[in-house]
């Protein structure tokens, strides 16, 4: 157990945290790549539809997760965990978002989040 918190950058843990999730915010606006990507997995983001409280909670504590993980593998030395990991949940996501017939383009917005958040996460961990 003690192994999940000896080193971890809790500043950069911190901070990507928050960058990676008002990220979020920008990303599936309609200013972004909202529009479109709301069509493809079939939901109504228009001003007057209000915001999914549950799933931004779940998707705040699932970035603090991957931003603690990721700052975990920084410490170790091993980018290349980095790299694993984020393939292997870009391909998870994937594979959710085909089960679930999302279109291609929502999946791929999708998708690139994830790789976006981790270059986030390791660049904090790397000068904070």
């Amino acid at each position: 157990m003690e192994a999940l918190f000896a080193n971890v950058n809790w500043l950069a843990v911190g901070v990507s945290t928050i960058l990676s999730f008002g990220l979020g915010g920008a990303w599936y606006s309609t200013k972004m790549f909202g529009t479109k990507w709301a069509k493809g997995v079939g939901i109504d983001i228009d001003a007057n539809a209000g915001q999914p409280v549950p799933a931004l909670i779940m998707q705040f504590f699932g970035t603090l997760l991957f931003a603690w993980v990721i700052s975990l593998a920084v410490a170790n030395g091993s980018i290349a965990s980095v790299v694993f990991i984020s393939i292997t949940f870009f391909f998870l996501l994937i594979a959710a978002n085909m089960f679930a017939e999302h279109t291609v383009y929502a999946s791929v917005v999708e998708g690139a989040f994830i790789l976006t958040m981790a270059v986030i996460m390791v660049v904090c961990n790397l000068f904070l």
